[in-house]
């Protein structure tokens, strides 16, 4: 007979989608629920135009954060989420600017790519909290400047084994590699965290994404408190002392070059992720 579950067994891995509307506080209290509707009729159409519509209309497991959501899907269909998902989530939200009211906000999103275990009855393990730094990391910051600067409405982070899973296995038809800034996401405050993540804009060079990047980290866009000492060297960024950072392209882009410190930016978790 087989033994009973224990909380050690490792739960089955399920794929994670997190968004996060750029500004949402900033949108004055009555246009709030408007906007998120908005955006909720968005996703709705660019699920269904991605081959996710099964995953929304099933509801489960979705949570809204206010100024975002998160999303649990299966791996099977995670590549999804990154191509054709992202372009079309970046096509939609430039139709919705071109024609919305003046008095309507622009929508722009960071999102995230991530997987990991969760577990079946209520979806938590450590994935949900990664999938929620990524989205909040100095990359997916440094992306959604990138795009503003390119008329881009979506920042996307990619985390390693997503990506590896995804794009480098061959399982995008519309992304390559090049397309996507190969470096290393931090977040301030949670110096534990220092993962390999991959950044991807529809339709902006990953050169520009690296470039404020550099400022980003250098605490040109974001004040805060004192520097902290960096992390340790990651295979696909490297910190020497008086050295250019070095960031790593799927194809021959060139280095780029400036002071790097840390990064600075306020972490806004939904609460029932801490």
């Amino acid at each position: 007979m087989r033994d009973k579950s224990d909380v050690r067994d490792i739960p089955p891995e399920q794929a994670l989608f997190v968004l996060d509307m750029k500004g949402y506080s900033q949108i004055r209290e009555c246009r709030m629920s408007p906007v998120r509707g908005d955006l909720d009729d968005i996703l709705a159409h660019v699920f269904a135009e991605s081959g996710l519509a099964e995953d929304w209309a099933e509801g489960e497991p979705y949570k809204d954060t206010g100024d975002g959501a998160i999303f649990v899907l299966p791996t099977t269909r995670m590549w999804r989420l990154v191509d054709p998902l992202l372009s079309n989530l970046d096509q939609a939200l430039a139709r919705y600017d071109r024609d919305r009211l003046a008095r309507t906000p622009t929508i722009r999103l960071r999102a995230s790519v991530h997987l990991g275990p969760l577990t079946t009855d209520d979806n938590r393990g450590n994935a949900i909290n990664d999938a929620c730094r990524l989205v909040n990391s100095d990359v997916a910051y440094a992306a959604m400047e990138a795009a503003i600067e390119h008329d881009a409405y979506v920042a996307a982070v990619v985390s390693h084994v997503a990506f590896n899973r995804t794009v480098g296995a061959g399982r995008s038809e519309r992304l390559s590699e090049g397309q996507f800034l190969s470096t290393t996401a931090k977040v301030t405050n949670k110096p534990s965290f220092n993962e390999v993540a991959h950044a991807h804009v529809p339709g902006v060079s990953p050169v520009s994404i690296a470039t404020h990047l550099a400022s980003e980290v250098a605490g040109q866009q974001r004040s805060g408190p004192a520097p902290m000492e960096p992390g340790p060297q990651s295979p696909t960024t490297t910190l020497q002392p008086s050295a250019a950072p070095k960031f790593q392209f799927n194809n021959a882009v060139g280095t780029v070059a400036d002071h790097i410190e840390t990064v600075h930016q306020p972490i806004n978790f939904p609460d029932a992720w801490r």
